[in-house]
């Protein structure tokens, strides 16, 4: 096979999910393309390298910091629901029933994989919450072993500030990720949640 196919497939089946089969799928899409779409498609990708960061409040992702929830004057200040990733944030928002702000941890403790609290975002959240101003965080990492570890590491760090800490409710499949759950699924989730 031609070696820029090659490398084009090899690319390809870095994404998470993707294998070969998929990428060479993908690469002779790419292929069959006119160059006008495969240089929109290349710069869309350069486009979000260069552009996207991290709000410096919640460390969702943003092309303006801080981002756009962060900034909105209606959200209710009191209330931070904290997830594991940002894409998380997305699959909340798509229920149009939270309504308060977030906490991107940057990943979930998972000593197996070195994972441990200082490669989180955590005392980025405890510092969140010393002003006195939140009442209520809202744990909604993911129902997998890491998740469950996160959310009770957590649990422990946040009671003794004296703010409320809820845990979203079961009704996730265990071992499952927020992103891949239909919008039912997560708006009952974030109704019926628990204290922790």
């Amino acid at each position: 096979m031609v070696d820029s196919i090659e490398k084009l497939i090899e690319e390809f089946s870095k994404f998470p999910g993707i294998g070969k089969k998929t990428a060479q799928r993908m690469a002779f899409f790419v292929l069959k393309q006119r160059k006008e779409e495969a240089e929109s498609l290349a710069q869309a990708v350069l486009d979000v390298k260069e552009k996207v960061r991290y709000c410096s409040v919640c460390f969702n992702i943003t092309e303006d910091d801080p981002c756009s929830i962060c900034k909105d004057e209606k959200r209710d200040k009191s209330i931070i629901c904290v997830v594991e990733e940002a894409n998380d944030v997305a699959a909340l928002e798509k229920t149009n029933q939270f309504k308060g702000l977030y906490h991107v941890l940057g990943g979930a403790l998972s000593p197996l994989e070195g994972v441990g609290p200082d490669d989180l975002k955590v005392k980025e959240l405890l510092v969140r919450l010393k002003d006195g101003k939140v009442k209520e965080v809202i744990i909604a990492t993911n129902p997998s072993a890491e998740g469950e570890a996160t959310a009770v590491y957590l649990s422990k760090l946040i009671k003794p500030l004296g703010v409320k800490v809820t845990r979203i409710a079961r009704g996730l499949p265990a071992g499952g990720d927020l992103e891949y759950a239909d919008q039912t699924t997560l708006a009952n989730a974030l109704e019926g949640r628990v204290e922790f």
